[in-house]
């Protein structure tokens, strides 16, 4: 329920039993606004900068009102810009419209808790019953109202602003900003200019068709080449809704999650700011568990996906996470993942060290990694598979501690994918293969 993808092409997807339909949506709205809010409360929601948001926001706020529960209408707005805004606007549940990466023919609905954080399931599997429910509407004196915030970026901005040390700017910076054509297009330049960097925004027009489309995290390309056009000293790529970040040094070289990770924990550790340790997944790079050896900071493996990040986060009492694809949770200044608020301290971990951003990374090494998708035809229980089993313990064998084995059934396809990575390049991929010949063997 937390995150569901579709397209206004066609049927995409369902929850459960129910396909994902405009029809659905409206009965959705109605399902949480009766679970989550009380008659008389707020929901806020959000969109992304794609077309099919219009009218998804429409239907949600017809199913809200419906349930008798207000709505305040955010407009495109960045998902941790939406997380924000419903804690500090106290209401009872937040809505993001967006499918994140993805192109702009899917689209997809986000709820975040009164403080800002993903659903528990309890709560996801109370709106799955309600939705078996009638809608009943309310009388129209009992309806919700519905009206349009119209300073929500500039509380979003100086959110962001204040998650730096109070008195820093970036006047000695010039960036490259890559909005993705996304929900960042107007406030992540904004934001860096209020803190006085030269900016230089590129995807930053979208026309809800082009959100993702050879630009952003996932397409940095253009990005590395206007970094090096424009001489700037880095580039900050987000994706369509924000919440993940990729950037690229002064020489056009990229720089991911995991190396991010490791230069913002090591900036707040210098200035007394981490708490605890640092939780990656299982495809965080071997480089970044070393650094962090070396480095005496406690590190561990959450599943892949910010919620197992999140989860492992709570139960250590730590407060920084995140994934490879640059999806950087940093607990003490947002409740989820956030790509400007990560990109911020890593600017000011530039300014206030005097470093560029390759020099802030230069003590991790990240290992080559081959990764192989082997294509199913029938599911394979790899647990039960011995000669899957001996070729990893081989394998694990072989490498010792210079390097580790993954293989993880994918959870959207069929497809099983062996990751290796250790320090020689060469081996790393002739034991990927062995491992992968050694899969579809068995399949």
């Amino acid at each position: 329920m937390s995150r569901k993808y579709f397209g206004t092409d066609g049927i995409r997807g369902t929850v459960g039993k129910y396909p994902i339909t405009p029809d659905f949506v409206l009965k959705l709205g109605y399902a949480v606004g009766k679970v989550l809010c009380k008659e008389g409360g707020t929901v806020v929601i959000g969109k992304d900068a794609r077309i099919s948001g219009y009218m998804f926001e429409s239907v949600l706020e017809a199913g809200f009102t419906a349930a008798g529960v207000n709505v305040v209408l955010l407009g495109v707005m960045p998902t941790p810009g939406i997380a924000y805004l419903t804690r500090t606007l106290h209401a009872d549940a937040g809505v993001v419209i967006s499918a994140s990466h993805n192109p702009y023919y899917d689209n997809g609905i986000k709820f975040f808790s009164a403080e800002g954080t993903k659903l528990p399931d309890d709560i996801e599997h109370k709106i799955e019953a309600m939705l078996d429910e009638p809608m009943a509407c309310n009388d129209s004196s009992h309806l919700g109202k519905a009206v349009r915030m119209s300073d929500a970026d500039g509380r979003y901005i100086e959110f962001c602003k204040h998650t730096i040390p109070s008195g820093m700017n970036l006047s000695s910076l010039k960036i490259v900003v890559d909005c993705a054509n996304g929900a960042t297009y107007d406030v992540a330049p904004k934001i860096f200019e209020e803190l006085r960097a030269e900016v230089i925004a590129i995807g930053n027009e979208p026309n809800g068709i082009n959100i993702n489309d050879d630009c952003g995290s996932t397409q940095p390309a253009q990005l590395q080449q206007a970094v090096k056009t424009h001489q700037a000293d880095v580039g900050i790529a987000l994706d369509g809704d924000g919440d993940r970040l990729i950037m690229v040094d002064r020489h056009g070289n990229l720089v991911d999650g995991d190396e991010l990770l490791y230069a913002i924990a090591m900036a707040a550790r210098a200035n007394g700011g981490l708490a605890g340790g640092v939780v990656g997944t299982l495809m965080t790079n071997l480089g970044l568990e070393h650094a962090f050896e070396r480095a005496d900071i406690p590190f561990k493996r959450a599943k892949v996906g910010d919620r197992y990040v999140m989860e492992q986060l709570l139960s250590n009492g730590w407060c920084l996470g995140g994934e490879s694809s640059g999806h950087i949770i940093c607990l003490q200044k947002n409740t989820t993942g956030d790509g400007c608020v990560a990109a911020l301290q890593v600017l000011a971990a530039m300014v206030s060290q005097e470093k560029q951003l390759h020099e802030l990374v230069a003590d991790m090494t990240k290992y080559p990694q081959t990764m192989i998708n082997v294509r199913l035809e029938e599911k394979l229980d790899l647990d039960n598979c011995e000669p899957v089993q001996i070729a990893v313990q081989q394998a694990e064998k072989e490498l010792a501690d210079t390097g580790r084995v993954l293989l993880r059934a994918s959870g959207t396809e069929p497809v099983i994918r062996v990751m290796v990575e250790g320090q020689d390049a060469a081996r790393v991929e002739q034991i990927a293969i062995r491992i992968a010949e050694e899969v579809k063997a068995n399949v």
